[in-house]
């Protein structure tokens, strides 16, 4: 499994053959250089999207339809898309696992909110299975005792995880989730540094995380898993 940030809580996942796009907001994230753009949604084989946050969601529909990508995510926004002009989805709910190619992506809940103008959907996260590899997404999320749920049914190896604080857990939240609930192999901060708003670095989660292994990778470096 490669994972390659793309800025903010945007990722580019490379597993078992497919390419998906996590939450892929690219035009107007100050921390993505435009010039990578095709670099980071080549061979795009699917979109996932969290939730309808246009931090998260704005360019999903646009980027599914430039690369023939599906689009995944929770039913009532994927039917909302379809039905306003955008392309057909696959459209899933909390609990519901997916196959795409040799991948299981399995939605979980996250706790959060999900409005994007007229439309309210529901917060999700992912459970990514594939190439021996289990990472879960987490999403837009604060700490939850749902997470304990997580790891007795899907033993996630790696995450992602919001770390920036004020829209999300904040460094001190981020790290007691990942200690109390879980047993990673190594996980990757992300949703700080973005605005002024957020934590402007990873550096208080790494303190705090110890001494779980925390990868901490630069816009547009891949890592693997």
């Amino acid at each position: 499994m490669r994972v390659t940030w793309l800025g903010h809580a945007s990722f580019r996942i490379e597993v078992a053959g497919q390419v998906l796009l996590l939450d892929p907001w690219l035009e107007g994230n100050p921390t993505f250089p435009d010039e990578r753009r095709a670099e980071a949604i080549a061979g795009a084989t699917a979109v996932l999207v969290t939730h309808a946050h246009g931090d998260h969601a704005s360019e999903a529909p646009g980027i599914a339809r430039e690369t023939g990508a599906q689009l995944c995510g929770q039913y009532d926004w994927t039917g909302w898309v379809a039905d306003n002009g955008g392309p057909e989805g696959v459209g899933f709910n909390k609990g519901g696992t997916i196959r795409i190619g040799e991948v299981a992506v399995t939605m979980v809940h996250a706790t959060h909110s999900s409005t994007s103008g007229s439309f309210a959907a529901s917060e999700a996260g992912y459970m990514i299975e594939g190439g021996g590899r289990t990472l879960y997404a987490m999403g837009d999320t604060d700490v939850m005792a749902d997470m304990a749920v997580f790891q007795d049914l899907h033993r996630p190896t790696h995450a992602l995880v919001p770390i920036g604080g004020h829209f999300t857990m904040d460094s001190t939240r981020a790290a007691y989730a990942c200690k109390k609930f879980f047993e990673f192999e190594a996980v990757i901060p992300c949703h700080y540094a973005t605005f002024p708003i957020l934590e402007p670095n990873a550096d208080a989660f790494v303190a705090k995380v110890g001494p779980l292994k925390v990868l901490v990778p630069t816009v547009m470096e891949t890592i693997e898993l």
